[in-house]
């Protein structure tokens, strides 16, 4: 599992792992594509490595978007 480096913005890395516990407090998990993956991870890992990943997941998501220049188009559910 990756990790957030702390050689970058603490403010940004502090607004994604924020971003990543509403995810996890929030969400309804069967509509959205990494409702499965983040039920899995937070049933072998703490709460707050969960966070951490999630936070990590979403910097991806962010920076790829970015770097293609592309609108984000989310994956559909396993169950749809």
């Amino acid at each position: 599992m990756s990790r957030i480096t702390k050689h970058g913005n603490t403010y940004i890395r502090k607004l994604l792992i924020q971003g990543a516990r509403s995810i996890m407090s929030n969400t309804h998990r069967g509509i959205h594509s990494f409702g499965g993956w983040l039920t899995r991870l937070q049933s072998r890992t703490a709460n707050n490595v969960a966070a951490v990943a999630m936070a990590n997941k979403l910097a991806r998501i962010a920076w790829a978007v970015l770097a293609k220049g592309e609108e984000y188009r989310a994956a559909e559910p396993l169950g749809a």
